[in-house]
């Protein structure tokens, strides 16, 4: 069988397929590996249970706690509920960690390996590559399943029925600064910086991963998202103990989610970003990626075994145990991102909120534990 993506939840997925003694082929398109990649790096420690091997020789940092501000003041601090309950990784390292993992256990890895299209016939998929490998007909790839985890700008998904049919995306600006960080236990989010967004600063080893992302409307194009996040950066960093213009800083866009869709068609399914996972509130991208590439496994594994209904099982329980969360999720964004200042004071100035939000991020709790008061408390006010 055949992995397309080399990213945490394609990676995921060969790592689980190998280990269940499937012969894995994996993908990517990148030519060197490991590969740069823009990306806060935080994720539950709870996704530790989804593994079988240990992740902590990739965690660069233990966030103990959140701190909340509006317009760089007004904070909020939330201590996060358990031991060790949100990692900070560097993409780069945990992509590559998950790969050797799945080459340790018998998956065969093939970077600079572009796929244009898939196609059914006769009972198995054929992968038609790009000109990078060789021609089409030279370098035709089968296999009888495939995961489909080539990220947020997805070539396969919508084309094979999977996912959304016309993706939403939101503009980001990922930031990697070096130099030393006041508080290497604390995470930073803040609001009233980012029209319709919110702005993201993790510690890491050696320095910080900061992002700044918007929600609502239509994704700005990358020369106007730079300059609006240069204007707003020159206010953050040196909050954070960083010059005004440090850091290397990418645009991107982040495929979010937008509603429930089939996520599996007859051999395959679609993981990851290309699944259109992140959550729309918080752009928690890494641990839905790693949920869906663990199932992902799981339900090939059990396909490919003679179980039927496995790959409409991967789409329902993913709608369950994540897609149900993040349509509350959407519905506090679109309230919360155009009304924000009214937002943070009845929502994460209240009480019980930043723990509440804490309990989301480390995985202990859902949006849809929270949103029906939350959604009422912003619409009253807002009227």
């Amino acid at each position: 069988m055949i992995v397309v993506g080399a990213g945490a939840a394609g990676a995921a997925a060969a790592a689980h397929l190998a280990r269940a003694g499937r012969r894995v082929l994996l993908l990517d398109q990148a030519a060197s590996f490991p590969r740069a990649k823009a990306c806060g790096g935080g994720m539950a420690a709870s996704v530790q249970a989804w593994f079988p091997f240990d992740l902590r020789p990739v965690v660069e940092t233990v966030i103990e706690r959140v701190r909340f501000t509006w317009d760089l003041g007004d904070p909020v601090v939330a201590e996060l509920p358990g031991e060790a309950p949100f990692w900070i990784v560097q993409r780069a390292n945990l992509d590559a960690f998950l790969v050797e993992q799945a080459r340790a256990s018998g998956a065969c890895f093939l970077p600079g390996c572009s796929v244009q299209a898939l196609q059914r016939r006769d009972g198995r998929w054929r992968l038609q590559l790009g000109s990078s490998v060789g021609s089409p007909e030279e370098e035709g790839l089968e296999a009888l399943a495939v995961v489909v985890a080539d990220g947020s700008g997805s070539r396969l998904a919508a084309g094979l029925g999977l996912g959304p049919s016309r993706p939403r995306f939101a503009t980001t600006v990922s930031v990697e600064v070096e130099g030393g960080v006041a508080d290497p236990t604390t995470a930073h989010f803040g609001f009233g910086l980012v029209p319709k967004g919110f702005c993201w600063a993790f510690p890491r080893r050696g320095g910080m991963s900061i992002g700044l992302g918007s929600f609502i409307g239509r994704p700005a194009d990358a020369a106007t998202a730079r300059s609006e996040a240069d204007a707003v950066l020159a206010r953050l960093l040196p909050s954070l103990g960083f010059a005004a213009g440090a850091g290397q800083r990418t645009v991107n866009r982040l495929r979010v989610w937008d509603g429930h869709h089939p996520l599996h068609g007859e051999g395959v399914v679609v993981a990851g970003d290309a699944a259109s996972l992140c959550d729309p509130f918080l752009a928690e991208g890494l641990r839905p990626a790693l949920l869906s590439g663990c199932r992902a496994a799981s339900a090939i594994d059990l396909w490919l075994a003679g179980e039927a209904g496995a790959l409409a099982g991967y789409s329902d329980g993913l709608r369950r145990d994540w897609g149900d969360s993040m349509a509350w999720g959407r519905r506090i964004a679109s309230v919360f991102y155009r009304v924000p200042g009214v937002g943070y004071q009845l929502g994460i100035k209240r009480p019980t909120a930043p723990q509440r939000i804490a309990q989301i991020l480390s995985g202990e709790m859902g949006y849809g534990d929270i949103a029906q008061r939350a959604i009422r408390r912003l619409l009253l006010q807002r009227g």
